[in-house]
């Protein structure tokens, strides 16, 4: 979640009976625990781990007191990773963060670095060993409002779809409101699906939703959701939906009961059988690992 940085940019319960059944144990995830990424001791927030399951992005505090960038680690275990550095040429004086890549190679993320000319934030390069190349604006995907960001995206293994959020701020604070939205690649060009608001009908709530992470088949989505408006006391969780099809909405959102605490961002092992996500333990954020509770 970028809205603390996003914002210094810019200065329910729902009926279940038409959910299709879903067995909770497809749902479910055992304890986490505390990932060590060796050589790094600052704080580690939205974790992508890439397709083949080798490479760990992440960025640093989102605090307007820092400069948040992305970085890279390498994979030793599940509770393992190397730290590499800072992702190469992609980093610049603005905020870059929430990385999510598909099985091409191409890296998403975010950053605030044109948001006054272009009311854009989501950016996209190709990863090579550590660097980025050809970084450009992902165009068609804003609303081009001012006041709403896009603070954070996620795309599909196959590089098709793109799962990011409306977020509305102003210059007194936000997000008052914040949505998944779902876009789809058509030749080179990305643009917002007109069934998007009814794929995500029993996601989308009066309270802040972000963050997805989507599975291969992209029948599971796990989001971040926390209470609007934001208090020094919020406590956002993960919550999982798992639809029968592609072209079905996501039912509601199950929270994730075990995993408690302030926590976001997950993102998927490539077999969907376990998550990374970050989690607040004494004002730092670290990463934490939980397998899938498998039968």
């Amino acid at each position: 979640m970028l809205i603390v940085t996003v914002l210094m940019v810019l200065a329910c319960d729902e009926d279940d009976s038409a959910e299709p059944s879903t067995p909770i144990l497809e749902l479910s995830f055992e304890d986490p625990v505390l990932v060590n990424v060796t050589d790094y001791n600052d704080h580690l927030m939205e974790p992508f781990l890439s397709r083949d399951g080798n490479v760990l992005f992440f960025n640093n505090l989102n605090n307007p007191s820092v400069n948040t960038n992305l970085h890279w680690a390498t994979r030793i275990s599940d509770t393992e990773f190397q730290y590499q550095g800072e992702l190469e040429n992609t980093n610049t004086e603005s905020l870059e963060g929430v990385p999510s890549m598909d099985d091409q190679n191409q890296l998403y993320f975010i950053s605030t670095r044109s948001y006054d000319q272009t009311l854009s934030t989501i950016y996209q390069g190709f990863y090579s060993n550590g660097r980025l190349n050809g970084v450009s604006i992902v165009g068609n995907v804003s609303r081009n409002e001012p006041g709403w960001v896009n603070f954070d995206v996620e795309v599909s293994k196959d590089g098709n779809n793109l799962y990011f959020v409306d977020g509305r701020f102003d210059e007194d604070g936000g997000p008052y409101e914040s949505n998944f939205v779902l876009a789809q690649k058509t030749g080179n060009a990305f643009n917002r699906i007109s069934d998007s608001d009814e794929i995500f009908m029993n996601i989308n709530t009066d309270a802040l939703e972000y963050a997805a992470a989507i599975t291969t088949d992209e029948l599971e989505l796990c989001i971040t959701r926390v209470d609007a408006p934001l208090t020094p006391d919020s406590e956002p969780r993960l919550y999982v939906s798992r639809r029968t099809s592609t072209s079905a909405p996501f039912p509601t959102a199950r929270l994730i009961e075990n995993i408690t605490g302030f926590i976001e961002g997950a993102t998927y092992t490539p077999n969907d059988d376990g998550m990374y996500f970050h989690k607040k333990d004494n004002d730092f954020h670290r990463l934490y690992f939980s397998k899938r509770v498998l039968n």
